[in-house]
């Protein structure tokens, strides 16, 4: 492709707002790479107010719509990133691809299984490469190391996961949630898919109300939940999501190997430092610290921590945009993340009420 990518962005809340910074930062860059023509939101205010920004800082003209509907007619975007509320992830992302756009499309994939399986069969149909699922930790520099670590036999054969994500309070009062698990968990249960290349054979959950639901704007079934994943060669994983780490937002993996274990992302109230350590069974093999992006200026604290993430996800995404080629995630990825979730859903268990002895 030797034009500039046409980009357009759809949604601009908080993760919106990311994605369209990272396109502008690409074209001022490298002119010729791609730009951002057009933002898509309700709010046409916020909208206007954002172009201006990027336009007084050099950008091209953007022009804005109210409506994906609009936007296609109007032919000024090849590509797009969706960042609206979940139940409205299917029709958005199916009319571009139904256009001829390819999507980076925000998790998870629709707001049911039934919907994933449906609008999967028919891109797998229709539009086999058309989506990209945005998994930003799949371009996380500290869980990419892990992975080789993992896969170099540094701890020998991994027999446990557990991987944490744990926000220090509610969602902001306009989210929309599918439940905590759902919501939240689907980035777990992805990387630990990712990481070993393995599938689960079994999985339950469970979930409890503990303290932020009582003053949170939005209404979930859970604000602490667990799903536990079995898998077929000796292998367990454990996932803990919740709302109520209140000392600041908690993202933490340990790999436990026969040799040894990984731990990512000790938490020390440093948002901007990741430091990966390895450990034998009696001393310390390797640590490396990575340094997250400060963007100067308050991000909500995912960005904080994932923030070159998701700029090394959108790298990919207009790379393969330009070549014509395949993306390293899909829409089969998010299908498989939620077919985990449904099952460890269904299988929820019930506590049993503990009696002291006669």
């Amino acid at each position: 492709m030797a034009d500039a990518l046409r980009m357009a962005a759809i949604g601009l809340g908080r993760i919106g707002r990311i994605h369209a910074q990272h396109v502008h930062e690409f074209a001022s860059a490298k002119p010729g790479l791609c730009e951002l023509t057009a933002l898509v939101d309700n709010d046409r205010e916020r909208a206007e107010a954002l172009a201006a920004e990027f336009s007084a800082d050099g950008g091209a003209d953007i022009r804005i719509f109210g409506t994906v509907e609009d936007l296609i007619a109007a032919d000024c975007s090849d590509v797009s990133f969706v960042c609206t509320p979940t139940e409205t992830h299917r029709d958005t992302a199916g009319a571009l691809a139904g256009a001829g756009q390819r999507v980076l499309l925000e998790k998870p994939l629709t707001d049911s299984l039934q919907q994933d399986r449906e609008f999967v069969a028919w891109l797998n149909a229709n539009h086999p490469q058309s989506i990209m699922l945005a998994f930003q930790r799949r371009f996380d520099a500290p869980l990419q190391y892990a992975k080789q670590l993992l896969e170099a036999g540094t701890i020998g054969r991994a027999f446990k996961i557990v991987s944490a994500l744990e926000d220090s309070g509610p969602p902001h009062a306009e989210y929309r949630s599918g439940g905590l698990l759902v919501d939240m968990s689907v980035h777990n249960v992805d990387e630990i898919l990712w990481m070993t290349g393995k599938r689960p054979i079994a999985a339950g959950s469970m979930g409890s109300l503990i303290y932020s639901q009582a003053f949170s704007p939005v209404r979930e079934d859970f604000d602490d939940g667990y799903i536990r994943l079995w898998f077929d060669d000796r292998m367990i994983a454990q996932i803990e999501v919740s709302r109520n780490h209140v000392s600041g937002y908690r993202v933490e993996t340990w790999i436990f190997g026969e040799k040894g274990h990984i731990h990512v992302g000790r938490f020390e109230q440093k948002p901007l430092e990741v430091v990966v350590e390895t450990y034998g069974r009696a001393q310390p093999i390797d640590r490396r610290t990575f340094t997250m992006r400060d963007y100067g200026r308050p991000v909500p604290e995912f960005v904080d921590r994932f923030g070159p993430a998701y700029r090394a996800e959108l790298a990919h995404f207009i790379e393969q945009c330009r070549k014509g080629e395949p993306f390293s995630v899909n829409h089969n990825d998010g299908l498989r993340t939620m077919e985990v979730i449904d099952a460890a859903l269904r299988s929820r268990w019930v506590p049993v009420p503990v009696h002291p002895p006669r």
